[in-house]
């Protein structure tokens, strides 16, 4: 059995697919692999590759959500004490509200009323001053990132959800009416080489890498799920939106971007439906083609027994690629999401066991390290 140590400090958002109880757990196969340089191909929050570059990892980071590089690009690029920022940040807290775009899409009046919105006037009005002042200072892209990736955090502390932004809360949550306050994000003065990227994980897939680990969005395991779904991509849009300040054309009630709608920003991980001519699931038949097309000699891949796939099958595609080295399992308290009963005909038991997966994979032909 793999030893379990302690995982470094960490900073994330709220996060469905957060990884955080499983940091101990995935840094003891990681040293188990005697691995230097790690590829964290799905990396969301970062909270892994944080902590991969904790332990003193060289980190490879990359998803496709533009938030996610912010963070990576605030924790693995920054080469400046925490301190540094003392001033910077003092700055973006001393700004007078503003009325902006922020304010007019996702700000309500703390005496309600209107429709359900994620945050209070009184916090989008200084979203709407500390956004704009963040793009006419000028910053350096790591400075920048290190700005927004404070901004984020400190709106994640006050929102009016349930950890997501497909719909909000009827009633303000106790913590939308504390006042937005940004804290230095807890970066240190790092020299590793770390890389980022924000692209498809089959393009950095042949990154020079000695284990890769992998996250992906695996499609439900409901049968009952409709065809048109929220795809990951929406569950956090506005920390797409607060990176790029671009104004982006909204729809729904959620008022989310237009270029997360369900037919336009899906992921082949989250398919739930089988291959006609295979009759395989399509998200494990990617699994499967992303495992081939990885370069490392270690994978590491999560899998939560709420996705497609039973462990089992995951299991035959892993020996269709490689060696089974080590497996854990882990009991977990479902995510708040799976607790929301949208309707009684296709919501899922959330009495039922959830349970995360972790499988060390050796590549065939790998040298033993």
């Amino acid at each position: 059995m793999t030893a379990i140590s302690d995982a470094p400090p960490t900073q994330g958002v709220k996060y469905a697919g957060s990884k955080l109880r499983l940091l101990p757990h995935i840094l003891a196969l990681v040293r188990k692999t005697g691995a230097k340089t790690v590829l964290d191909g799905f990396s969301g929050t970062t909270r892994v590759s944080q902590a991969l570059a904790g332990i003193g990892c060289r980190v490879i980071s990359n998803d496709i959500a533009v938030w996610s590089k912010t963070f990576a690009s605030c924790y693995l690029l920054n080469r400046k004490r925490r301190e540094t920022y003392a001033g910077l940040i003092a700055h973006l807290n001393a700004l007078q509200p503003k009325d902006g775009w922020f304010t007019e899409h996702y700000g309500g009046p703390a005496s309600g009323g209107g429709a359900k919105k994620p945050w209070q006037l009184h916090n989008t009005r200084k979203l709407d001053a500390i956004r704009e002042r963040i793009d006419d200072l000028c910053l350096s892209p790591v400075e920048e990132a290190v700005a927004v990736t404070s901004l984020i955090l400190a709106l994640d502390r006050v929102d009016n959800t349930l950890g997501h932004f497909v719909s909000y809360l009827k009633d303000w949550s106790p913590r939308s009416f504390k006042p937005l306050h940004l804290e230095a994000p807890l970066v240190s003065a790092n020299h590793a080489a770390h890389e980022v990227f924000c692209g498809d994980v089959f393009d950095v897939a042949g990154a020079d890498a000695d284990l890769a680990y992998y996250d992906p969005p695996y499609g439900s395991n409901n049968e009952k799920m409709p065809p048109s779904r929220v795809r990951y991509a929406a569950y956090y849009h506005p920390w797409t939106t607060v990176c790029l300040n671009d104004r982006p054309e909204l729809f729904g009630k959620a008022m989310r971007r237009k270029d997360t709608s369900d037919t336009v920003a899906p992921s082949v991980f989250e398919e739930f439906r089988r291959d006609e001519s295979s009759g395989r699931f399509v998200a494990l038949e990617a699994v499967g083609e992303l495992l081939r097309r990885t370069r490392a000699r270690w994978i590491l891949l999560s899998y939560g027994s709420g996705g497609r796939a039973t462990a089992d099958e995951l299991e035959r595609v892993v020996g269709e690629n490689g060696v089974l080295a080590d497996r854990i399992a882990v009991d977990s308290r479902r995510n708040v999401m799976a607790q929301m009963k949208w309707t009684n005909d296709w919501a899922r038991d959330a009495a039922a066991p959830n349970r995360e997966f972790l499988f060390l994979i050796k590549k065939r032909g790998a040298v033993k390290p």
